[in-house]
């Protein structure tokens, strides 16, 4: 048996692979009725932002931390968005749809990575029904996803 790497990131293939992903995960939110709404400020440098906080969760570089505001700034973002757990299935099934087709053919790999967003959106769509401005306290550091979830 081949040993695995030791992060997802390394995994995945790195930085560029989760930019892909965001890139094809993003073109089909944006067209898509139930999501579209939901993402109505979205401008492109939030692809790069997401695929940063990826990197940072999956094992990499604590850019996302260090350059966007961390894990507070991840959840304030969230605020007032108001999700639905309908959106956030659809959110689900269309990055799903993503993963199959960025990421490496690995399913343990691919499971992992669609567990890690399953978690994290049910966070956001809790943190989204709290008003904008909310004190949401310290939520300690960003989160990191491993090979048996979150480390």
């Amino acid at each position: 048996m081949t040993e695995r790497p030791r992060t997802l990131l390394t995994a995945i293939g790195g930085i560029d692979v989760l930019r892909r992903l965001s890139n094809t995960f993003y073109e089909a939110v944006l067209a898509d009725p139930l999501l579209a709404p939901v993402f109505a400020d979205f401008t492109r440098t939030h692809i790069e932002h997401v695929a940063v906080w990826l990197g940072e969760v999956f094992g990499g570089e604590t850019r996302f931390t260090d350059e966007l505001g961390g894990h507070q700034a991840l959840l304030r973002a969230h605020l007032g968005l108001k999700i639905t757990e309908e959106q956030r299935l659809r959110w689900m099934e269309l990055m799903t749809a993503a993963v199959e087709k960025e990421l490496p053919d690995d399913e343990l790999l691919r499971r992992r990575v669609v567990e890690y967003f399953d978690w994290g959106t049910t966070i956001a769509r809790e943190v989204s029904a709290d008003p904008e401005g909310t004190d949401l306290g310290d939520p300690g550091p960003t989160p990191r996803w491993g090979w048996d979830g979150l480390v």
